[in-house]
């Protein structure tokens, strides 16, 4: 029996997604542990390209289990449009292959309008959210006023709940913001247009966890986003309202006496960020857009441009402390092939001095990037399937990454596709 978790080390799209759909092949099941439908893992196999947001990155392999737990924060209408459009690719999904915890809280409507609602309200002050509701949901969550799935087959239980709560949150939406108030006759309509669509895929996920477990089976735990958007140890308040960290996957899973045996923390080979706040090692102007469209970095959900920068050793050396990665996966280093050199943050200037230790959040917006170059390789890699193979300046780009941060890189991507990748082991 094996448990591996597979997290962000730094801002999230690192490409998790691409990691999980590989790694997939060696274990039974696949849990979504934590986060919502604010961010995609994008997957390219056999069945074609996909941006999954809520769906566990397993549900392209047979005979593999996915499960999303009960820290999820579970929205019917967006995981039913998404199990449409995979289905419609040639991608089953079945009770089956598909599990969803009866303890998982329910992404209600309102909290996508409230969350567009105090974005608009911050104006130049917002957080950068892609406005999915994920915010509003574990404040309400936290705040013991969610429904839970298994709520679903309580029917008049669920009545009473979700009237109580609508009148608690028309109070926000009238009084506050001055929207339009809910009815239940709107709930309704959007609990069978959507919950009821996915109620033959809601069980007791804990104790189908603990069978497996019992069985001996291999499971995998799926992250969402990266440490750096952790709620407790990333850059805060431009942060997610999970957390992130594999420490995490226990509790999130419904499986809390799991222990996480492998954590693959996956980086990719240049910065990504997606929203506000701090990114110490952001590049601008011409140098900017030549990374942007060289790694086609646009949001998997949102679409929108990703800010983009050169790896930050600081940052990365950090998310791998954070979450106690024992391997690395390095993805999109084909994308650095048109550089003749590589710019590389390798530590932080602040204060009148340099640190190589990673800033409280409030000490961030006063830190400058140190930059240093190491020479570009300038050629297709994207063929490459063996470490020899590799040109020995992309070794060497490598293995600088690997000494600085101190977690061995076992897989190097060099493609989007499933076998576009090089093992280290």
């Amino acid at each position: 029996m094996a448990h591996c978790a597979i997290v962000g080390i730094n801002w999230g799209d690192e490409g998790k997604g691409r990691m999980v759909d590989l790694l997939t092949e060696n274990y039974d099941l696949v849990v979504r542990y934590q986060g919502g439908g604010n961010a995609g893992h994008t997957v390219i196999n056999e069945y074609g390209k996909f941006a999954l947001h809520l769906l566990p990155s397993g549900i392209f392999r047979r005979g593999v289990v996915n499960v999303l737990g009960n820290g999820v924060a579970l929205d019917p209408e967006n995981l039913w449009e998404e199990m449409e459009q995979v289905r419609s690719q040639g991608v089953e999904i079945t009770p089956e292959n598909l599990k969803i915890s009866d303890r998982a809280s329910i992404l209600l409507p309102w909290h996508r309008d409230l969350d567009a609602l105090e974005e608009q309200r911050l104006a130049d002050k917002k957080y950068g959210s892609t406005r999915q509701g994920i915010a509003p949901f574990y404040s309400d969550k936290y705040q013991k006023k969610t429904v839970m799935v298994g709520e679903l087959f309580y029917p008049e239980v669920l009545k009473a709940h979700l009237t109580d709560l609508m009148e608690w949150k028309n109070l926000t939406l009238t009084k506050v913001y001055g929207a339009q108030p809910y009815t239940m006759e709107m709930l309704e309509k959007w609990l069978d247009s959507y919950c009821e669509k996915i109620k033959p895929f809601v069980c007791d996920a804990s104790a189908f966890l603990r069978d497996a477990q019992a069985a001996g089976k291999n499971i995998l735990f799926e992250a969402q986003l990266g440490s750096l958007r952790d709620l407790d140890y990333g850059i805060y308040p431009y942060t997610t309202s999970s957390n992130t960290t594999a420490a995490y996957a226990p509790i999130g899973s419904g499986l809390p006496s799991a222990k996480i045996e492998d954590v693959v923390g996956v980086v990719k080979a240049y910065s990504t960020c997606v929203g506000e706040g701090p990114f110490v090692c952001e590049m601008f102007g011409d140098e900017a857009d030549a990374l942007r469209a060289a790694g086609f970095e646009y949001g998997a959900k949102t679409g929108r441009p990703r800010r983009v920068g050169a790896i930050d050793l600081v940052a990365t050396r950090y998310g791998v402390e954070v979450q106690a990665a024992t391997e690395i996966a390095l993805t999109k280093l084909d994308v650095l092939s048109y550089m003749e050199k590589i710019p590389v943050c390798v530590r932080y200037s602040l204060n009148g001095g340099e640190t190589d230790r990673f800033p409280f959040p409030a000490a961030m917006n006063a830190a400058k990037p140190v930059i240093e170059y190491v020479p570009g390789w300038q050629c297709d890699i994207s063929g490459v399937r063996a470490w020899d193979e590799l040109p020995k300046a992309a070794q060497n780009y490598v293995l600088l990454i690997e000494k600085a941060i101190g977690c061995p890189i076992t897989y190097v991507s060099v493609g989007p596709e499933r076998d576009s990748i090089i093992i280290r082991k």
